[in-house]
C-alpha cells in the first residue's frame, strides 16, 4: 500500500461502536485527513482563492463600463463567483482520492459511509467558506458595496452549506468518471437554482435596506434547502458506493 493510501486509512482506523461520539470521531477523522492533505499540498484553497479574486476583479472591470450603479450587479456577481469557484474545490474532494489511489483505502476503512460523506462535507465547507470570505472582501473593495452585514453573512453561510452538501454527493457520483470536471457542474448547477435565486434576492434586499419581514421567505428557502438535501445525501450516500 502506498504512503498516500496509508494516509487515507490511518486517521480513520479507530474503534467502532454505537453512539454519537464514536460516529463524530470518525467524521472528524475524515475531515482532518483532508485538512492535513491541503496544508501539505495547498491545492484547493489557493486555487479557489486566486480564481475567485480574479473573477470578481474581471466582473468589476466589465460592469464598470456600462452599469450605472454597482448595487445593481454586486449581488449577482457575489453568488455567481461563489457557485463557480466552489466547483473547483468540490471536484478535488473525491477526485484527489482517485488521482492518488486512496479512494479504495478510504472506502475500506472501518467507518460508516455516511461518516465519510459528513467528513468530506465539513472539509469542503471549510475550504468554501474561507474562499467566500475572500470573495466578500474583494467584492466590497471592487464594488464599494457593504456586503458584510449580518443578514447577508447569514444568507451566504446558509447558501454555502446547501451548496456544499449537494456538491459533495455529486462529487462522489462523478469521482470515477474521466469527465468529472465537466460532469460535476452540469449536474450540480441546475440543482442550485433555488439557492442562487434566494441568495441573490436576499443580498439585493439587504443592500436596498429592506425589512427583515420582507426577506424572511428567502432565508426559509435557504434553510429548507439545506435540511432537505443534507438528509437526502445522508440516506443515499451508502447506495452510491454500493453501486460503484
Amino acid at each position: 500500500m502506498s504512503s498516500d493510501a496509508r494516509l487515507a486509512v490511518q486517521p480513520v482506523e479507530m474503534r467502532t461502536g454505537g453512539g454519537a461520539l464514536p460516529y463524530l470521531r470518525k467524521v472528524w477523522a475524515v475531515t482532518l485527513k483532508d485538512l492535513q492533505a491541503e496544508l501539505r499540498g495547498r491545492e484547493i484553497f489557493t486555487t479557489m482563492a486566486a480564481f475567485s479574486a480574479l473573477a470578481v476583479i474581471i466582473f468589476g472591470l466589465a460592469f464598470d463600463l456600462r452599469v450605472p450603479s454597482a448595487e445593481m450587479v454586486a449581488p449577482g456577481v457575489l453568488w455567481v463567483v461563489v457557485l463557480f469557484t466552489g466547483i473547483l474545490g468540490l471536484n478535488r474532494s473525491f477526485g484527489a482520492e482517485v488521482d492518488r489511489g486512496t479512494l479504495p483505502a478510504l472506502l475500506l476503512a472501518p467507518v460508516d459511509r455516511s461518516a465519510v460523506y459528513f467528513g468530506k462535507l465539513l472539509a469542503n465547507l471549510v475550504f468554501t467558506l474561507s474562499t467566500v470570505l475572500v470573495i466578500l472582501v474583494t467584492t466590497v473593495f471592487i464594488f464599494d458595496v457593504n456586503l458584510l452585514q449580518p443578514l447577508n453573512l447569514l444568507a451566504v453561510a446558509l447558501g454555502t452549506l446547501g451548496y456544499v452538501s449537494v456538491g459533495t454527493i455529486f462529487a462522489a457520483l462523478t469521482a470515477s468518471s474521466r469527465a468529472r470536471e465537466t460532469m460535476l457542474p452540469v449536474l450540480l448547477l441546475p440543482v442550485m437554482v433555488p439557492v442562487f435565486v434566494a441568495g441573490v434576492a436576499l443580498t439585493a434586499g439587504v443592500i436596498d435596506g429592506q425589512e427583515f419581514a420582507d426577506l424572511r421567505q428567502w432565508l426559509v428557502i435557504l434553510a429548507g434547502f439545506d435540511l432537505v438535501f443534507i438528509l437526502v445525501a445522508y440516506l443515499l450516500f451508502d447506495l452510491i458506493w454500493e453501486e460503484a
